[in-house]
């Protein structure tokens, strides 16, 4: 016969806690720690691939390397001077404030254009729809070179079909103008170019977070007599803003970066007026073949990104269920 001994608890104490919950936590902490370690693969990777390039770009761009550096394989630190070279020549801040202004008004086109392409595509007919569609798609996929060839052809001094088409409108002052004569006209032909191939990812981007809206928010809209204004600013433009902010962002770092189209078109000319930081960078690295200096662009190059970025990335840090404040 066994005997049973029953320990009284005191009133308004709590039991101990059975041995099951440590191991009930020590689970819960293994779980946590399975999305880290999924990701830790592609962690090292990125690691490897982005951040020892991102290294070397730094420790060069302290370094003399020319060509003769390079071939003989000699290491020669110079500390700051490359940027003290940089910064000191006046040319690299009138570039560089010709690139912020250039990547403003590319961001601000791009948005402004696919938004209002957006919401045109949510009041079409589906047949309609489809075929603009198919036209942003292709306008998408079209190769930069080829592009960037065929905008030449439009907008060529003589045989432009832009030309040709204005001076039948009557503008005769048209007739032999020449698109790239300076460098703002030229920057505006490269912007068009880099807007009209920007737009369709944009656009679709926006139009995703339209077709999340509530049918029924607009129908309510409608039986209260909304203006169009006020529909776009109550309902759609909850939906859409988050992905505005981020298309915006996106965008600020791939037009800051644009440098094919600036080189296939004039290679920076007329003059050096349509240089942007990439280009001046190419220059110095490749075409001049002192790389210390072009790698100490391509460090002022991220930190002016990292400025023209640093509202939208703290608006990213502070997403909340998918909307950001």
């Amino acid at each position: 016969m066994t005997a049973t001994v029953n320990t009284a608890v005191p009133a308004g104490t709590t039991p101990p806690a059975p041995p099951r919950a440590r191991r009930r936590r020590t689970i819960n902490l293994g779980e946590k720690a399975v999305p880290y370690l999924l990701l830790t693969p592609a962690v090292v990777v990125m690691l490897v691939l982005l951040g020892w390039p991102a290294v070397q770009v730094i420790g060069i761009s302290f370094r003399k390397l020319d060509l003769g550096e390079l071939v003989r394989g000699e290491l020669v630190w110079v500390g700051f001077d490359n940027y003290a070279s940089v910064l000191s020549n006046p040319e690299f801040w009138t570039i560089t404030l010709r690139t912020v202004l250039f990547t403003a008004a590319i961001v601000a086109g791009t948005v402004l254009l696919g938004l209002l392409i957006a919401l045109l595509m949510r009041h079409l007919s589906a047949t309609v729809r489809v075929i603009l569609q198919v036209t942003l798609v292709l306008a998408w996929a079209t190769p930069i070179l080829a592009a960037t060839t065929v905008y030449q052809w439009i907008f060529d001094q003589q045989y432009g079909i832009l030309n040709k088409t204005l001076v039948k409108l009557g503008f005769d002052s048209f007739q032999g103008y020449s698109w790239f004569s300076s460098g703002a006209s030229t920057l505006t032909v490269i912007g068009i170019l880099v807007v009209w191939q920007a737009v369709p990812f944009v656009c679709f981007t926006i139009y995703a977070g339209l077709l999340q809206a509530p049918q029924e928010l607009y129908e309510a809209a409608a039986m209260d007599g909304v203006t169009p204004w006020q529909a776009f600013t109550t309902v759609s433009w909850p939906a859409v803003r988050p992905l505005v902010t981020l298309a915006a962002f996106l965008s600020v770092i791939w037009d800051f970066k644009v440098f094919a189209q600036v080189w296939a078109i004039r290679q920076g000319g007329p003059d050096g007026e349509s240089t942007t930081l990439p280009l001046l960078m190419y220059l110095r690295g490749v075409a001049g073949r002192h790389f210390g200096v072009a790698s100490a662009v391509a460090v002022l190059m991220i930190l002016v990104l990292v400025v023209l970025t640093a509202r939208y990335l703290q608006l990213l840090l502070r997403t909340r269920e998918g909307d950001i404040s």
